[in-house]
């Protein structure tokens, strides 16, 4: 037995980064091996009137034994197919960012080149014709059965941080109330040797997880580790939240919509719609804000709105001596492509694959943080090309990210589409070529060629293989149920349990 092993870890803060963290450790360290301690309190809030999420939060719902129906009825879910862009590029423009491709490649070559070929020769069929998640969103239909897109959820946050509490308290987790007010480090190496609470109590561990959202209390705080800054990239750094009643049809797919100086975020849940206006406080002051976005809500409002503030970027390093943050503590990526979970999802699957013993080896250390901030750097890349591919001149946050300078990646990214039709995939991509692709093509940003491997098919051949595949998408969305009538057969709701919750 090694004598350095981890004897009890405790995890500050609760919410989806808490408790997820919390329900997989649970379910992957050898059962007995480790005592667990979460501690949160009641009086701190969560983020959130509506969560949207990407494919991957189906699979640590697998590894935690997660049934999908008990889920979305528990947390009043719905199914997301993508994100639609309303204003995106131009006022005007509509596109959509699919969970899935546009078809297999054709002899080894990307669809969207065979695509781009066909528009050279004068054919303006769209891009999005092609997708299947696409189809099916825009005609309100879900399935589970088709192979080639993927699905994710839309859900109430607080509800599911409720939903992983008992999946992690079920695998033997502790819970603890109270509130943070100070923090012990050691003196001889600096490590975290506890924490102390209001009413007086000291609670003790080995390693420490930082879940405490914006405040990073552990992390940012007590270590003193410093912030890395990307407003200059992605200038929003306010958010405004509300709920809103319910409105059919029940939408499969987030919608993002550009304003004046931001954007508005609509997620459809089972007995109401999440909806929040991110913006630039360089651009726009909040009254302002204000008025565009209850001005441009599609129902009455179950509240009023809330207020959230944040930088966007991460901490210099994740995991500092015996502490490492995840979620909200460790970094903030503007909610555009719903990535904040998926972040807490990486991030615990790292921790589980990189887990310390008492010394916490600076060498493991290293290379946690070294794939962390390149997973937060391709996020990032990805964020910022919805920005800096725009044409609008209406208004002046539109202007500046227009023409701000831009991340090396994320430039050399967009001269090979440019020049090759071509997506440059690095290590820790959490986006690869489709998405890319929806992008790129949505904000209409079309490379100078196609690929000439493509020449080496028949025009004719060309035309009824893509004719094909847009008959076979209209014949399986065809087949499809309604999403509202999906989700009221499979996994609907009991009313008072999710509107009792909303605040």
């Amino acid at each position: 037995m090694n004598p350095q092993r981890l004897r009890r870890v405790l995890i500050v803060g609760g919410g989806t980064a808490g408790w997820m963290t919390a329900a997989v450790l649970a379910r992957f360290l050898p059962p007995g091996s480790i005592d667990i301690e979460l501690i949160e309190s009641e009086d701190i809030g969560i983020v959130g009137v509506g969560e949207a999420t990407v494919p991957l939060i189906q699979q640590v719902n697998g590894l935690l034994g997660v049934e999908e129906s008990d889920f979305l009825r528990a947390t009043g879910g719905t199914y997301k197919l993508g994100i639609e862009f309303r204003d995106w590029g131009r006022l005007g423009n509509r596109h959509f960012h699919g969970f899935g491709d546009y078809g297999a490649p054709i002899e080894g070559v990307s669809p969207h080149h065979h695509w781009l070929k066909l528009r050279s020769l004068g054919d303006r069929t769209p891009l999005a014709e092609y997708s299947l998640p696409t189809a099916a969103a825009r005609n309100n239909r879900f399935a589970l059965a088709p192979r080639d897109f993927k699905h994710a959820y839309h859900f109430d946050a607080g509800l599911y941080a409720r939903y992983l509490r008992t999946q992690a308290e079920r695998g033997g987790v502790r819970r603890r109330e109270g509130r943070i007010v100070d923090v012990v480090l050691r003196g001889e190496d600096g490590f975290i040797e506890a924490v102390v609470l209001d009413g007086g109590a000291r609670v003790e561990a080995d390693f420490f997880i930082d879940c405490s959202g914006f405040r990073s209390l552990l992390l940012g705080g007590a270590l003193g580790v410093g912030f890395e800054d990307w407003s200059a990239w992605l200038p929003c750094d306010r958010a405004l939240a509300v709920a809103t009643e319910s409105r059919s049809p029940l939408t499969p797919c987030t919608t993002s919509t550009a304003r004046e100086a931001g954007w508005q975020w609509r997620i459809p849940l089972q007995h109401r719609t999440g909806n929040g206006y991110v913006y630039s406080s360089r651009f726009t002051h909040e009254e302002a804000a204000r008025a565009t976005f209850v001005g441009h809500l599609d129902a009455p409002m179950l509240g009023e709105p809330r207020l959230l503030e944040f930088s966007t970027g991460h901490r210099k390093v994740f995991w500092e001596r015996n502490c490492v943050a995840i979620g909200l503590a460790s970094g903030f990526l503007e909610p555009l492509e719903s990535t904040s979970i998926l972040l807490i999802q990486t991030a615990i699957a790292r921790l589980v694959d990189y887990f310390p013993d008492r010394r916490c080896d600076v060498r493991i250390r290293r290379e946690f943080n070294r794939l962390s901030a390149n997973e937060f750097a391709r996020i990032r890349d990805f964020l910022v090309l919805h920005y800096c591919l725009s044409q609008r001149e209406d208004a002046e946050l539109w202007r500046y990210v227009a023409h701000m300078s831009l991340p090396d990646t994320l430039r050399d990214k967009i001269e090979l589409w440019r020049a090759a039709g071509r997506i440059a995939l690095f290590s820790e991509e959490s986006f690869v070529e489709p998405s890319w692709v929806a992008i790129f093509t949505g904000q209409e940003v079309l490379p100078e060629r196609y690929d000439p491997l493509v020449d080496t098919i028949t025009e004719d051949r060309l035309r009824r293989g893509l004719q094909q595949r847009r008959e076979n998408i209209r014949r399986a969305v065809a087949g499809m149920a309604s999403h509202e009538d999906f989700i009221a057969r499979c996994c609907a709701a009991p009313a008072a349990s999710v509107i009792g919750k909303i605040s």
